[in-house]
């Protein structure tokens, strides 16, 4: 059931629905690989700064695209529900995370080395989508933690029973709401990777830069 053809037109829309956020120092905030390209499409329609919100799922070792939790620097979240259901042992855990953290400082390296401070600022958390939610709160999470006064978290798609963490989020914006999830790339024509080279492109594009 594609909603969406790809990840601009998503990025458009949801820019449209993101009009009551009037917040002229915002910055949003994509989380790599695809969110980024949701997220670029947020920033030039709002006029406002676009960074990248680095984060790696903790995938499960029998299925890497079934998240366990997510890590983002200084935050680990860990769905334990998930951890039991999957039999995942601690040291399976252990290496799939110290994994991921390999990954996470590769891409903090590439993509979040000109982040402008989000203290006092409202960020605008955008993902092409939430499954578990668990990149999407470990974002947050850390955003929070650098001072983030604001956090409003916007995705495309989200499954209808899910909401983030009212301690961690401030405000929800989901276009569509799906009974029947199974996965965010089935509500897009087009779900085609994204690339470092063209996150790189989008984050180093000529957008408004902030005070």
């Amino acid at each position: 059931m594609s909603i969406f053809a790809d990840r601009v037109d998503a990025g458009r829309q949801l820019a449209a629905a993101l009009e009551t956020v009037s917040d002229p120092r915002a910055i949003v905030f994509g989380i790599p690989r695809g969110g980024v390209v949701v997220a670029a499409e947020v920033a030039r329609a709002r006029g406002l700064p676009l960074a990248a919100a680095v984060v790696r799922k903790l995938g499960a070792p029998a299925h890497e695209e079934y998240a366990m939790g997510a890590i983002a620097e200084g935050v680990k979240i860990v769905n334990t529900d998930a951890v039991r259901q999957g039999g995942v042992t601690p040291e399976q855990l252990a290496t799939v995370e110290e994994s991921e953290r390999v990954e996470l400082d590769r891409r903090t390296r590439l993509f979040a080395a000109s982040t402008p401070s989000v203290s006092g600022r409202t960020a605008i958390v955008v993902d092409d989508g939430v499954a578990t939610g668990a990149t999407a709160m470990a974002a947050c999470t850390a955003l929070r933690a650098h001072g983030a006064a604001r956090i409003v978290l916007a995705v495309p798609v989200a499954p209808a029973k899910w909401l983030p963490d009212a301690d961690v989020v401030d405000d929800f914006i989901c276009l569509r709401r799906v009974r029947d999830f199974w996965a965010v790339g089935q509500f897009y024509a087009d779900f085609t990777q994204t690339s470092d080279g063209e996150v790189a492109r989008l984050l180093s594009r000529d957008l408004p830069v902030g005070e």
